[in-house]
């Protein structure tokens, strides 16, 4: 069933939200959406981020289909939302979503986690002050740091696509800024995005996005929580 919520009701979840955000969350990039636009009408990010946080922090799994029907109260030409999804790993706020391998959630279904920290795979800013991307390009022969598929050319794993050269992290937990940046194809950057260190010849040597591990077969999940409770010897991580 469809929680009803007063104006004042957003009002005061809005601010409860933003309170969190000002302590919590603003230093790290994460993006807060207006409650309102220029017309005074409630924006739907906002509408969508009120409703998922509804009862925190005992929040609840929120199906889209649910997340929908409560948009169109405000705007009933709406289709279908996607926003918990932007707002999740786009704009940063911890929103795990079913069938993305976050959790154990149903397909289409969201959950608002917590307030006090970012969505995992999220790393802030995009900063791209990359005046010399020509000649990073050309330190690596124009060709995608990873895969070895030449700009202008047929992918080498995708020979029906022609090569383009993106501006890709070496560590995608810090800006994307002269000194980490690695030129990759559009096929090995968007598969990997966010997920991996590299060194500089495009080698994986590290993990950045912990989640990586939930799309891990059960035995590797195993193994890695074996060497991590070795590590901090049984600690519980809510400590």
């Amino acid at each position: 069933m469809i929680k009803q919520f007063s104006d004042n009701e957003i009002k005061d979840t809005y601010k409860m939200i933003c309170d969190y955000y000002d302590k919590y969350l603003k230093i790290h990039g994460v993006k807060l959406p207006k409650l309102t636009d220029n017309k005074g009408n409630y924006t739907k990010d906002a509408l969508v981020l009120v409703y998922l946080a509804q009862d925190y922090p005992k929040t609840k799994v929120i199906s889209k289909s649910e997340l929908t029907q409560f948009v169109r109260q405000y705007y009933p030409d709406t289709n279908d939302v996607q926003q918990a999804r932007h707002l999740g790993a786009q704009k940063g706020w911890f929103i795990v979503a079913g069938g993305r391998g976050d959790i154990n959630l149903p397909v289409g279904g969201y959950k608002l986690i917590t307030l006090k920290t970012t969505y995992p795979a999220f790393h802030g800013h995009r900063i791209e002050k990359t005046a010399n991307w020509d000649s990073i390009k050309s330190q690596y022969g124009n060709r995608c740091a990873t895969c070895g598929s030449e700009r202008g050319k047929p992918n080498i794993h995708w020979p029906n696509t022609i090569t383009q050269l993106q501006k890709s992290h070496i560590d995608p937990t810090k800006p994307l800024i002269s000194g980490n940046i690695i030129p990759q194809c559009q096929k090995c950057n968007r598969a990997d995005r966010n997920n991996w260190v590299y060194d500089e010849r495009g080698r994986v040597i590290k993990l950045a996005n912990p989640l990586v591990i939930k799309r891990s077969d059960k035995e590797i999940r195993w193994q890695v929580y074996k060497i991590l409770y070795e590590e901090f010897k049984g600690k519980n991580p809510n400590e």
